[in-house]
C-alpha cells in the first residue's frame, strides 16, 4: 500500500466506482479501498447471512427463507431509467459485458385507495382509470408538445417517455443479482485499466499538508495522492446533513396485491393521497432477477423521514404489500458536501436520495468528474474488449 496514486477512492458505492473506472481509463493511477468486505457500501447487495448479520446481530436466517446462494438483497430501491444517463455510462464503457439487464415489469400508482397501472400502450391509456377522457386528449396534446421542446422543465418527462418508448411495459430496468452488480462491473473495468482494489482495508485518516491532501492512512501505512473521492462517511467533517430516509426491506410470499402478479414493479403513493410532503415508493423484484428464491418476493418501501415516527410514515406503503415474512428497517442520513473539494482536493459523492432511479447519482459522478479532471465528461460509444485487442493487435 506505501505507493503513490494519483488518486485514491474510498468506499466503494456506484459514484465512487464509475469514477474509479472513468479515470482508470483515462490513464490515472488509483487504488480503491473499502472499510466492508463487499462491493457496494450503500447501494450493496446482500446475501442472507450478511443481511441478518447487519441488522440482526448477526442471528442466522430461519432455514424457511431457502438457500443462500439465492439471495442478493439490495439496500436501495432504485431501477434504471433505460434511456437515462446510467445505461449511457454503461455504454460508454462497454461495462455491459460484464452485466445482465432485465425489464422491471410494470409501473403502478396509487391513487383513491386503489392500485392503478400507469398505462404504457395506447390502448391501456384509453382504458386507464387514472384520467377521465378529456384530461386524456388534454395529455395527447401535451405529449406531443413535448416532442417538439424539451427545455429543462420537460427533460424529465421526456426522458420517462423515451425510456417507455424504447422497452415498452414500464421505463426501467433492473441487472440481474442485484444493483450491487453495478459496482462491481465499474470495479472490474477499473481493474483491467490498472486499478487496485482492498476491500475490508480499514481507513484511519485522510492525510493532509499545508491544507492539500497528500495520501491515506490505514494504520501504520499511507499511500499517497494528490487527490481523494469518497463518500461522505469517510469524511464527515466535511459533509452536511439535509434529510433522512427511512428504508423497509421486505421479503414477501409472493407477489404484491392487485398488480397483476408483476414480479417486478415500481409503485408510487403520491404525497397527496397520505397528506405528506413526500411520496413513499415501492420497488419490488423477484426471483427472476436472481435476488430471492422462487418461493418470495422481494420489496423496498421509502420515504423521505418527515416526523419523529418515520415508521409510521411507511405505514401506507407496507399496507399493501400483503404479508411479510421478515422486514428489515434502516434509516439513513442523506448528506451532501460542504464544499467543492477544489481547495484540498478531497471530492465527496453525495448519498442516495429517495428517488427511485440512478439519475441524480448520474448528475453526480459527472459534477465530480468535471472538478476531479478540470474537463466535462464526454460520453460516446467506446470500442468494444474485443474491438480494442484486434486494434492492438495490428498496431
Amino acid at each position: 500500500m506505501d505507493e503513490t496514486y494519483d488518486v485514491i477512492v474510498l468506499g466503494t458505492g456506484l459514484t465512487e466506482c464509475i469514477l474509479s473506472g472513468l479515470l482508470s481509463v483515462g490513464g490515472k493511477k488509483v487504488l480503491h479501498m473499502d472499510r466492508n468486505d463487499y462491493y457496494g457500501g450503500e447501494s450493496a447487495s446482500l446475501s442472507l447471512t450478511q443481511l441478518f448479520k447487519k441488522f440482526r446481530d448477526g442471528a442466522a436466517p430461519p432455514a424457511t427463507l431457502g438457500k443462500e446462494r439465492d439471495y442478493n438483497i439490495d439496500l436501495i430501491p432504485k431501477f434504471m431509467m433505460a434511456n437515462g444517463g446510467l445505461v449511457k455510462i454503461l455504454t460508454h464503457t462497454d461495462v455491459t459485458r460484464y452485466l445482465e439487464f432485465k425489464q422491471i415489469a410494470g409501473s403502478f400508482v396509487y391513487r383513491d385507495g386503489k392500485i392503478a397501472k400507469v398505462p404504457a400502450t395506447e390502448m391501456e391509456a384509453l382504458n386507464s382509470p387514472l384520467m377521465g377522457l378529456l384530461e386524456k386528449r388534454r395529455l395527447k396534446k401535451f405529449l406531443d408538445y413535448l416532442k417538439e421542446l424539451a427545455y429543462k422543465t420537460t427533460e424529465r418527462i421526456v426522458l420517462y417517455m423515451s425510456s417507455m418508448a424504447r422497452w415498452g411495459k414500464s421505463p426501467y430496468l433492473y441487472p440481474l443479482y442485484g444493483l450491487g452488480e453495478l459496482p462491481q462491473g465499474f470495479a472490474r473495468l477499473s481493474a483491467i485499466y490498472g486499478g487496485t482494489y482492498m476491500l475490508d482495508k480499514k481507513v484511519d485518516e485522510i492525510v493532509y499538508e499545508d491544507g492539500k491532501v497528500i495520501g491515506v492512512r490505514s494504520g501504520d501505512e499511507i499511500a499517497k495522492c494528490s487527490q481523494v473521492i469518497c463518500d461522505p462517511s469517510y469524511a464527515p467533517g466535511k459533509a452536511r446533513k439535509v434529510a433522512r430516509v427511512i428504508r423497509a426491506i421486505c421479503l414477501l410470499k409472493g407477489p404484491i396485491p392487485n398488480t397483476d402478479n408483476a414480479d417486478s414493479l415500481q409503485l408510487i403513493i403520491p404525497q397527496n393521497q397520505v397528506n405528506r410532503s413526500n411520496d413513499i415508493y415501492i420497488a419490488s423484484v423477484s426471483a427472476s432477477h436472481n435476488v430471492c428464491d422462487k418461493n418470495h418476493q422481494l420489496a423496498i418501501v421509502s420515504t423521505i423521514v418527515e416526523t419523529d415516527k418515520p415508521e409510521l410514515e411507511i405505514q401506507p406503503g407496507l399496507a399493501l404489500l400483503g404479508p411479510i415474512t421478515e422486514k428489515f428497517i434502516q434509516i439513513a442520513d442523506i448528506c451532501e458536501p460542504t464544499d467543492s473539494g477544489e481547495v484540498d482536493q478531497v471530492f465527496l459523492s453525495k448519498s442516495y436520495d429517495a428517488t427511485s432511479h440512478f439519475e441524480t447519482v448520474c448528475d453526480d459522478v459527472e459534477n465530480i468528474y468535471k472538478r476531479v479532471t478540470g474537463h466535462e465528461l464526454v460520453l460516446k460509444q467506446r470500442p468494444s474488449q474485443q474491438e480494442e485487442q484486434d486494434m492492438a493487435a495490428h498496431q
